[in-house]
């Protein structure tokens, strides 16, 4: 009997069989499963979306299996270890498999992210490759101790070089704690860890922007609005007659304070020193490793990226997987932001079923007119009274705003 796969190929199932195919639903073994998902991924255009989407959220057991299964077919293999498909979990497989080609590797290595970069330094085969150890060193994610080790011959598992083989705890070499590195920091983030989403995000993002990333060059941070306005008054002291900036001490009060009195004011300033490291490590950054962190980082360095000048940059923050819709209202109000980024949220269908979002960028005075006008149809009755009363937005809005707060109230009064 004919494998399904081979009807596939052959043109033969019906379009009913080729929707449950993309779906994963077929009644045959998983690693067959697989392997017409990544035909249909590859080479069909009306089901292919839909079998990228299956093969992303297949069950990770049975994945795994095909991945380190030196019998899986080729063209499976090539397709998982894509940086555009790769997954963290089946990637150490993949490495080690035989049957996944010295090419392929080396060209996943060349762009690969920290978490890549990491598991290629563990895989016992990845030192034995050539064309992989050149292309790693040429990835500007390696750190220089790494690089440095790579450069040394490979004298047995044993060797003192500082890259850990893959049966033994990398972190020392992953640590750094005497340099350290800014391009890892993210991997460290506690409160929102990075996951395959992440990975798979900035590999998406990078690919289908690598022209305009290209044409930014090495373009620094620049924040839309100013350092002042991103970081907050309180973050640069008064030293109009002082050549070093200290800390204001607080003022003896007069009636004799507790020795606890000072200590709110001592967690006040927590958060604008967290801020400042923060900023060093956005300001160290290039426009890729910038990318990176907008899709990886936490919300903390998303609120900073959202209004980098690099317009590439500024996107990818609305690209994040873990971006919440809080996150999305106040980017909506905010003044200091590109046009481009007020222009990208209506596009995302997510954030327009957000009410706040929606009349936060009617009443933001730096989205473009033409954007207010098409979304001002959506707004309530209250909110509309409001716009047209706000000086900040222009005339023109104001006056459609009041004009369709009267269309309201006419329609509500006639009921």
């Amino acid at each position: 009997m004919a494998r399904m796969i081979d009807q596939l190929r052959a043109s033969k199932l019906p379009s009913n069989m080729m929707q449950f195919a993309a779906r994963g639903a077929l009644q045959v073994a998983a690693a067959e499963n697989i392997e017409i998902l990544v035909y249909l991924a590859r080479h069909n255009k009306v089901f292919g979306d839909t079998a990228r989407m299956t093969l992303a959220g297949w069950d990770e057991k049975s994945s795994l299996a095909v991945a380190a299964d030196p019998q899986s077919p080729a063209e499976v293999l090539e397709y998982m270890i894509s940086s555009d498909n790769v997954r963290p979990a089946l990637l150490p497989a993949l490495l080690e498999n035989p049957s996944v080609p010295e090419q392929k590797i080396a060209k996943l290595a060349i762009s690969a992210m920290r978490d890549t970069i990491e598991a290629m330094l563990k895989s016992e085969r990845v030192h034995k490759l050539g064309r992989v150890l050149e292309a790693l060193r040429s990835n500007p994610y390696l750190k220089k101790e790494e690089a440095e080790a790579l450069r040394k011959p490979a004298v047995s598992a044993a060797s003192a070089s500082p890259v850990a083989p893959a049966n033994q705890d990398p972190t020392p070499v992953l640590n750094a704690e005497a340099q350290p590195d800014v391009h890892h920091t993210d991997v460290k983030e506690g409160p929102e860890p990075p996951g395959p989403e992440d990975e798979e995000a900035v590999a998406a993002y990078l690919k289908e922007h690598a022209a305009a990333i290209a044409a930014e060059g090495d373009k620094p941070f620049q924040s839309i609005g100013g350092v002042v306005e991103l970081l907050g008054e309180s973050f640069f002291p008064v030293t109009q007659n002082a050549e070093v900036a200290q800390p204001a001490a607080p003022a003896p009060s007069a009636t004799a304070p507790e020795a606890s009195k000072p200590q709110p004011a001592l967690e006040a300033k927590k958060p604008v020193a967290e801020r400042q490291n923060t900023m060093q490590k956005i300001n160290s950054l290039d426009v890729k490793g910038r990318i990176q962190l907008a899709l990886k980082g936490n919300k903390e360095e998303r609120s900073i990226l959202i209004r980098d000048g690099t317009k590439v940059v500024a996107l990818a923050v609305l690209e994040a997987p873990k971006l919440a819709d809080g996150e999305v209202e106040k980017f909506a109000s905010q003044k200091n932001v590109l046009e481009a980024v007020l222009r990208q949220i209506p596009l995302k269908r997510r954030f327009m079923k957000n009410y706040i979002v929606v009349r936060n960028l009617v009443a933001n005075p730096r989205t473009p007119i033409d954007l207010s006008l098409g979304l001002m149809k959506n707004l309530l009755a209250q909110d509309l009274k409001n716009i047209s009363s706000n000086k900040e937005v222009s005339e023109t809005i104001r006056k459609l705003a009041l004009k369709m707060y009267k269309q309201k109230m006419d329609a509500a009064n006639k009921k």
